[in-house]
């Protein structure tokens, strides 16, 4: 028996970082997000001799373990995978030897600001729980994934990205001390198809450390300060105004809050651009972009910009440029799947 599962990338259009704590505990964060045609995948093979075989393809990292019940987490590439089987063990009293291999593969690389790592942690959760027949429903799937990372790991970031892996498609979430609200939204399929057409995606061909500029972003908030914390508050007021704007089909209003989140998040920690993404996007807005943002944390990755009328030929021209990869955006409407194969 082979396991897989496969779950989708994800792209935040408003709010992005009212989801960590400590500002979601004290003030409740809100976030848009939409996944991608862009995936982590798990495979999972049971094996019958005393092993556990890790692949991960997208970073060339393969590694045998004899007899283990329990890692000692010191490997730090494998870190996430070693967390999410002591984890599993532990939280469903397995008791029984976990002897498999598993090979993954993510189609963004570590941070690309996609939500490339949280994804994985669903994929890899929704395997185990195929194989093991474990009772996980969709908010426990995604609150485990989070636990697993922000606490048995210590990983600094916020919950959006499990819970968008997970749920899939178009959200608008809330994010409160004691709980998370996914409220699904129903977009008009014109509306999506127009976006697809308008949104483009430069890859800056440089990753970031994200949990840098998330624990900027969590210090300034628990020492009060009064810039960052107000541009938290303008992120959240996007994200009510982007599910307004989608809902209501007013898409190039899009492009104008995409700019605002843009500089409303640069308030919250200096970490989060650089000169070389100000002039990028600067260079993008005088060439027919709206407006635009990083993705995820800022800092690096992938950057996005929503382009009126056909300029968008004419800005993928203007951002190639600059060395980086442009891609156009293709939205997926299912959170993490898993299957059964024989193959």
């Amino acid at each position: 028996m082979i396991i897989r599962s496969r779950a989708p990338l994800r792209l935040g259009l408003a709010g992005g970082g009212t989801d960590v704590s400590p500002y979601s505990d004290m003030f409740g964060g809100a976030i848009l997000n939409a996944t991608i045609n862009k995936f982590a995948y798990a495979t999972l093979m049971p094996l019958d001799i005393p092993q556990i075989v890790i692949k991960c393809h997208d970073i060339n990292e393969h590694r045998v373990f004899n007899n283990v019940d329990e890692f000692d987490m010191k490997d730090s590439k494998l870190r996430l995978i070693q967390g999410i089987h002591n984890r599993i063990r532990r939280e469903f009293n397995i008791t029984k030897p976990m002897f498999y291999q598993l090979e993954t593969y993510v189609d963004a690389p570590p941070g690309s600001g996609l939500g490339s790592s949280s994804t994985l942690v669903v994929a890899i959760v929704a395997a185990f729980a195929e194989w093991l027949g474990l009772p996980l429903g969709e908010y426990d799937l995604a609150q485990l994934a989070y636990s697993i990372e922000r606490e048995d790991l210590g990983l600094s970031g916020g919950k959006q990205d499990q819970y968008a892996a997970t749920f899939g498609g178009f959200n608008f979430m809330e994010f409160y001390a004691d709980r998370v609200v996914v409220n699904p939204l129903r977009i008009k399929q014109e509306y999506i198809h127009e976006l697809e057409f308008s949104l483009i995606q430069y890859y800056t061909g440089t990753s970031r450390l994200s949990s840098r500029i998330i624990d900027a972003q969590v210090k300034n908030v628990a020492d009060h300060s009064t810039k960052s914390i107000d541009g938290m508050h303008s992120l959240k007021s996007l994200a009510y105004n982007m599910k307004e704007a989608l809902l209501r089909g007013k898409l190039n209003q899009i492009g104008n809050l995409l700019n605002d989140g843009w500089q409303s998040k640069k308030e919250t920690a200096d970490e989060i651009s650089n000169p070389m993404i100000d002039e990028i996007y600067e260079n993008a807005v005088r060439n027919g972009a709206l407006g635009g943002k990083m993705s995820g944390a800022g800092g690096g990755g992938y950057m996005m910009f929503y382009v009126k009328n056909c300029y968008v030929y004419h800005i993928t021209n203007v951002l190639k440029e600059y060395g980086g990869l442009v891609e156009r955006v293709s939205f997926y409407d299912k959170g993490v799947l898993t299957w059964k194969t024989n193959e």
